[in-house]
């Protein structure tokens, strides 16, 4: 189990820093929209390329926010049965979600988002618009996005299963393994 928990582990703390990349992200894309606001206006002057960033700052905060957010333990959950469900059943319940719904589901859709990005890189796609950035990088952050939260989904099911043996609990506000 040991093994495992160190590939927990890893894949924890790569998330941990995904995370940090995406709060700096929030503050980055706020400074790019008031300061692309403020030069419109003061000087009737705009770029596409200062929108397209802001688009593309969202859409990475958004792709890669969801495996930092399932770490943290702070996603939607619908939990009509999950609150009348011991500790232990909670364990199990969010084992069985995982391994049988998240993770085929990204996996599913990482592979389906591939030929996307990948068509976008083979032609070097770029924006139409005037001043615009190229297309392909931000394509290869949806496949990349679900592959990420498919990882994080099997560092859960790994401290789940090391929990349901009784090797370490987990602190439910934050996900955090605790020995």
């Amino acid at each position: 189990m040991r093994p495992l928990l160190a590939v927990s582990t890893a894949i924890d703390q790569l998330n941990e820093k995904i995370g940090y990349v995406c709060n700096l992200l929030v503050l980055l894309a706020c400074l790019l929209s008031a300061g692309n606001a403020m030069i419109r206006y003061a000087f009737d002057y705009s770029s596409n390329g200062w929108l397209e960033a802001q688009w593309y700052m969202f859409a990475i905060l958004v792709m890669f926010g969801a495996s930092y957010t399932f770490k943290r333990n702070e996603h939607v959950r619908v939990e009509i049965f999950y609150l009348y469900l011991s500790e232990r059943g909670q364990l199990w319940l969010d084992m069985i979600c995982t391994l049988f719904f998240l993770i085929p589901a990204c996996l599913l859709l990482a592979y389906l988002s591939w030929p996307f990005f990948m068509q976008s890189y083979s032609i070097g796609e770029v924006s139409g618009n005037a001043g615009g950035l190229v297309r392909w990088p931000i394509k290869f952050v949806i496949p990349a996005g679900f592959v990420m939260l498919a990882l994080q989904g099997v560092s859960e099911v790994i401290k789940r299963i090391a929990a349901l043996r009784g090797q370490l609990t987990i602190d439910a506000r934050y996900e955090r393994p605790t020995q």
